[in-house]
Protein backbone atom coordinates (compact mmCIF):
# COMPACT_ATOMS: atom_id res chain seq x y z
CA UNK A 1 0.00 0.00 0.00
CA UNK A 2 2.98 2.53 0.64
CA UNK A 3 4.26 1.46 -2.52
CA UNK A 4 1.18 3.58 -4.70
CA UNK A 5 3.11 6.85 -3.76
CA UNK A 6 6.62 5.94 -4.65
CA UNK A 7 5.48 4.94 -8.13
CA UNK A 8 3.36 8.00 -8.69
CA UNK A 9 6.36 10.05 -8.01
CA UNK A 10 8.91 8.06 -9.65
CA UNK A 11 6.81 8.63 -12.85
CA UNK A 12 6.27 11.86 -12.74
CA UNK A 13 10.12 12.82 -12.28
CA UNK A 14 10.81 10.41 -15.08
CA UNK A 15 8.10 12.11 -17.52
CA UNK A 16 8.76 15.75 -16.74
CA UNK A 17 12.81 14.37 -16.46
CA UNK A 18 13.02 12.72 -19.62
CA UNK A 19 10.33 15.35 -21.34
CA UNK A 20 12.49 17.80 -20.80
CA UNK A 21 15.97 16.34 -21.72
CA UNK A 22 13.98 15.03 -24.81
CA UNK A 23 12.96 19.14 -25.57
CA UNK A 24 16.05 20.52 -24.80
CA UNK A 25 18.21 18.22 -27.13
CA UNK A 26 15.45 18.89 -29.46
CA UNK A 27 15.75 22.69 -29.39
CA UNK A 28 20.17 22.88 -28.93
CA UNK A 29 20.09 20.52 -32.12
CA UNK A 30 18.15 22.62 -33.95
CA UNK A 31 19.62 25.88 -33.31
CA UNK A 32 17.00 27.16 -31.80
CA UNK A 33 16.83 29.10 -28.14
CA UNK A 34 16.02 27.13 -24.79
CA UNK A 35 15.06 30.16 -23.20
CA UNK A 36 14.27 33.55 -24.61
CA UNK A 37 16.73 36.02 -23.55
CA UNK A 38 19.00 34.10 -22.18
CA UNK A 39 22.55 33.18 -22.75
CA UNK A 40 21.78 30.20 -24.83
CA UNK A 41 24.51 27.94 -23.63
CA UNK A 42 23.79 28.98 -19.97
CA UNK A 43 19.92 27.98 -20.23
CA UNK A 44 20.74 24.57 -22.05
CA UNK A 45 22.82 23.71 -19.20
CA UNK A 46 20.27 24.87 -16.67
CA UNK A 47 17.63 22.98 -18.61
CA UNK A 48 19.66 19.55 -18.79
CA UNK A 49 20.56 19.46 -15.38
CA UNK A 50 16.79 19.96 -13.99
CA UNK A 51 16.54 16.81 -16.13
CA UNK A 52 19.04 15.04 -14.95
CA UNK A 53 18.13 16.04 -11.45
CA UNK A 54 14.53 15.00 -11.98
CA UNK A 55 15.78 11.62 -13.65
CA UNK A 56 17.96 11.22 -10.57
CA UNK A 57 15.05 11.53 -8.51
CA UNK A 58 13.00 9.23 -10.60
CA UNK A 59 15.47 6.71 -9.98
CA UNK A 60 15.47 6.92 -6.18
CA UNK A 61 12.03 6.76 -6.10
CA UNK A 62 12.02 3.87 -7.40
CA UNK A 63 14.16 2.31 -5.63
CA UNK A 64 12.26 2.79 -2.26
CA UNK A 65 9.83 0.10 -3.13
Amino acid sequence: MESGPAIFAGMVFALFGGGLLVWTATRVWNREPVAHGVNPVASATLATLAAVIALALSVWCFTRL
